[in-house]
């Protein structure tokens, strides 16, 4: 289930906060968005050990910045263990999946190409 957090110019998400915009559940993959804009947003994750996103594209570029844990991220069919503190890059176009491996959160942060 996706919650909305209208964050504020100039808020700032560090350490216990940004782990704070969403919880854990057992069985289950939790979102928060917390920015939507024409170009792009921000998401927040909790997924608990053994959950994922099944392999998919999206016609954007994405950065998942993990937060909590250890996922593994497979783009183009080469699969990464990203842990706490770490960053990735899922091009536009390109297939990928997430799964935990521990549990662990996560922000997804999507770019959208403005239209000519």
């Amino acid at each position: 289930m996706a919650e909305t957090h209208k964050a504020k110019a100039g808020e700032k998400f560090t350490g216990g906060k940004a782990l704070g915009l969403v919880d854990y559940q057992a069985g289950s993959v939790v979102s928060r968005e917390i920015v939507k804009k024409k170009t792009g947003s921000v998401t927040a994750f909790a997924f608990d050990q053994g959950q994922g996103l099944s392999e998919h594209t999206a016609p954007f570029d994405a950065l998942v910045h993990v937060l909590d844990g250890t996922a593994e991220i497979t783009v183009g069919g080469k699969a990464h263990q990203v842990n706490q503190g770490e960053m990735i890059l899922m091009p536009a176009h390109i297939p990928h999946a997430l799964k935990a491996v521990d549990k662990f959160k996560m922000l997804l942060i999507m770019i959208i190409e403005p239209t000519a």
